[in-house]
């Protein structure tokens, strides 16, 4: 990861910016591909090793592979990942494609590699490399829904605040590499799905739709999602859906079929490993760390608001830091600003403290806080007191959805560029750090 980029105000940098942009790094590093990925590569098998995979980390992750595989072992393969989150590779092709909407060349590779591990066999090995941001990045639509028809359904669901369980539980149902259908084209080979988890409670099930992983849920549920969210979904999704429902398209597979008999998924690097480093960062440092969770969800300035109240109650107890990771989400208006969850969060966390003093960072892993060029963003004691001056008004910002433009304006973005590792979102709030 480059180092975090931030303009100060000062000569120097603040200690508290310091401790909290480095904490941020001490969590991405705890889950880099380079590092965490060897200790989990099995012996070669008796035959050949297929590598296929996808999301913000499979670059790296194959990079890993190849730089641990033994030379004279047979290894090929295929893997997707978001446009600049690319790398070199030898022996295993990496192809960039389109995130947090799908598009053609994700759909071509995605097909291409069902073909592929159709062709394994009982001695081969497919080693699958899985990690956030899969579900867009292998999105090959179902027969008879169009990516266009995938797009709308994912663009609406993300614009309407729905989790990522709930977008997955509809894509797992209208493409053909998610629920488990990757695993089940592999046939009668052993399949390693080793994996970088990006959601809430590191169920391999919702990492990038669970590729290699049993779906239990069903195309009812998908349907029942889409009305929940109030979905306009185009026809040709419903039909099918409803055609699945009905029995006369198939299902995912789902636990106990035999396809997954071989079949191991793998955790290997999650949000509570990074956000430890962090609190070890911390503490190195003489400052005591609490780490609330890793696992806060639910809307962004909802989260923001519970923070500040637990700020606000403890802000007299002395140094403290407060790390939190997890996945929010905002729930856009029909004409709205740019920005991306950790933004919005910080915006609204800013408001909520008020005139308790506070320094915060709240970055995505994976360096890119929504579809926006930033990792995140920074707030300060004077934050809001420097907005004024800039003629900047917080709470309507807020309410526009203009949290990108809002800390753009005050230089505090956060600016790392691909970490090509994603275990979701960090944040770190330092009370009483001069």
């Amino acid at each position: 990861m480059n180092p975090p980029r931030h303009t100060d105000r000062h000569a120097a940098t603040p200690r508290p910016l310091r401790l909290l942009r480095e904490s941020f790094a001490a969590a991405v590093a705890a889950a880099d591909p380079l590092r965490i990925l060897p200790p989990h590569l099995p012996p070669p098998p008796r035959g050949r090793t297929l590598v296929l995979g996808g999301g913000k980390a499979a670059a790296s992750m194959a990079a890993a592979v190849e730089a641990h595989w033994p030379a004279d072992a047979p290894l090929s393969g295929l893997v997707v990942t978001r446009y600049r989150h690319g790398l070199p590779t030898r022996r295993i092709e990496v192809v960039e494609a389109s995130h947090p909407l799908p598009d053609g060349r994700g759909e071509t590779a995605a097909l291409h590699m069902l073909h592929l591990a159709a062709e394994l066999g009982p001695d081969d090995l497919l080693l699958a490399l899985i990690s956030g941001g899969g579900s867009s990045l292998l999105a090959a639509p179902v027969a008879g829904v169009t990516l266009k028809d995938l797009r709308q359904v994912t663009r609406a669901l993300l614009g309407a605040g729905a989790t990522i369980q709930d977008i997955n539980t509809v894509r797992k149902h209208l493409t053909r590499v998610s629920g488990g259908q990757l695993a089940r084209a592999a046939g009668g080979a052993r399949v390693l799905a080793l994996i970088i988890s990006d959601v809430v409670g590191d169920d391999p099930v919702h990492i990038a739709s669970g590729p290699c992983a049993a779906d239990p849920s069903r195309c009812a549920d998908a349907l029942a999602c889409l009305a929940r969210f109030r979905i306009d979904a185009p026809a040709a999704v419903t039909t099918h859906l409803e055609a699945c429902v009905a029995g006369t398209v198939p299902d995912t597979p789902k636990p106990g079929d035999p396809a997954f008999a071989r079949v191991e998924n793998r955790i290997i690097a999650r949000a509570h490993d990074s956000l430890l480093a962090a609190v070890r960062h911390f503490e190195g440092n003489g400052i005591p760390a609490l780490l609330l969770s890793d696992c806060v969800s639910g809307d962004a300035q909802a989260v923001a608001r519970q923070h500040a109240a637990l700020a606000r109650a403890i802000a007299q107890r002395g140094p403290l830091a407060l790390v939190s990771g997890g996945e929010t989400t905002v729930t856009l208006r029909p004409r709205h600003g740019r920005g991306g969850r950790n933004t919005e969060f910080l915006l609204a966390l800013a408001l909520a403290l008020g005139d308790t003093p506070a320094w915060v960072i709240a970055c995505d892993t994976d360096g890119i806080d929504g579809s926006e060029d930033n990792a995140g963003a920074l707030i300060t004691p004077d934050t809001l007191a420097r907005a004024r001056t800039c003629g900047l008004d917080a709470a309507a910002r807020l309410a526009a959805h203009d949290s990108h433009g809002f800390f753009a304006a005050l230089d505090d973005l956060v600016i790392t560029g691909p970490t090509r590792t994603n275990v979701n979102d960090f944040r770190a709030l330092l009370l009483g750090v001069d």
